[in-house]
């Protein structure tokens, strides 16, 4: 039996015609290329070349062994065709989804991380609701979901991904908008935006007021974190809002405060246990995870800002 290695040696004397061009063409020692040559000759037990005034020209007898030999070399740049575009992402496509707190900021970070990776990649990414993840991993629509909130299904792998903290925000120029961090006690005293207690951030603050024994005016109820933001910065109302939302700065004209109470959360991802994650899903739930605990530190006074403090 030839190996791969006597196969390559074996065709670069047929391209170069001798052993010094093979091992130029090979970038190894011409005496390797001699005994690699050598030792497949006595594996075939057929001589492959005959040798004139210092060219090597392939045998009657071996015609037949070198029609083949191109035949599996062929084979192997296929092989390794097929592994360099899957090393870059070529002709794959990853398909995430993730509910939109997350999808805001920080799925395009771990994108972009991914996209270095793989720049070949084909990538899909799908905003849903919370009820729809489980649908979309089931039906195949996509490899996994970014979640703020944990999914028990028998069929379906819920795992942690990053802890993060609830921020109250406030427009510019608000009576808040001074302090550093902010009661329970003392939202309530100004209409809310977008706490629904069916939401899992809502149930995180519900629950602050409900333990208070705190009654809260919602004023207008809005989805999406971007539309929440988008609703403060017009001066309708205060809201409370997960901060993976306000990273990156895109609301420069509203302030966020940190919030006496307790209010920490945990996201998960979730994906099939019936299917292994692909390289790629791996890397972006790393990537992921990386952006949203670089980015759900301890609570810190805002830079520049004078901390509240009691008369």
């Amino acid at each position: 039996m030839l190996t791969l290695r006597q196969i390559e040696v074996i065709r670069a004397i047929m391209v170069t015609g001798t052993v010094g061009g093979a091992a130029r063409l090979l970038n190894v020692s011409s005496p390797g290329v001699s005994r690699v040559m050598k030792h497949a000759e006595q594996s075939v037990g057929v001589k492959l070349f005959d040798r004139k005034g210092g060219r090597y020209s392939p045998t009657r007898e071996a015609d037949t062994i070198f029609n083949q030999i191109n035949g599996v070399y062929d084979k192997v740049e296929d092989l390794q065709f097929v592994i360099s575009r899957l090393k870059r992402g070529a002709s794959i496509e990853l398909k995430i989804a993730s509910v939109p707190s997350i999808a805001n900021v920080m799925v395009p970070r771990a994108i972009a991380d991914v996209r270095k990776a793989f720049p070949n990649l084909l990538i899909d990414i799908d905003i849903l609701k919370i009820e729809d993840a489980v649908d979309y991993l089931l039906l195949g629509k996509g490899e996994l979901v970014a979640l703020s909130h944990a999914i028990d299904h028998p069929m379906l792998v819920c795992a942690p991904l990053a802890r993060g903290r609830l921020k109250c925000i406030v427009p510019e120029g608000h009576p808040l908008a001074r302090s550093a961090r902010v009661t329970a006690e003392e939202i309530v005293n100004y209409p809310l935006i977008g706490i629904d207690p069916n939401d899992p951030y809502g149930r995180v603050m519900a629950g602050i007021f409900a333990k208070a024994s705190l009654r809260y005016d919602v004023s207008i109820r809005a989805r999406f974190g971007s539309t929440v933001c988008a609703l403060v910065t017009q001066g309708l109302g205060i809201a409370v809002i997960d901060e993976f939302t306000l990273v990156g700065g895109n609301w420069p004209k509203i302030r966020a405060l940190d919030i006496a109470e307790p209010t920490s959360f945990q996201t998960y991802v979730l994906h099939r246990k019936d299917a292994a994650l692909s390289a790629y899903g791996t890397r972006f739930i790393a990537a992921l995870r990386g952006h949203m605990e670089a980015d759900a530190g301890p609570a810190r006074a805002p830079k520049g800002r004078p901390r509240r403090t009691k008369k």
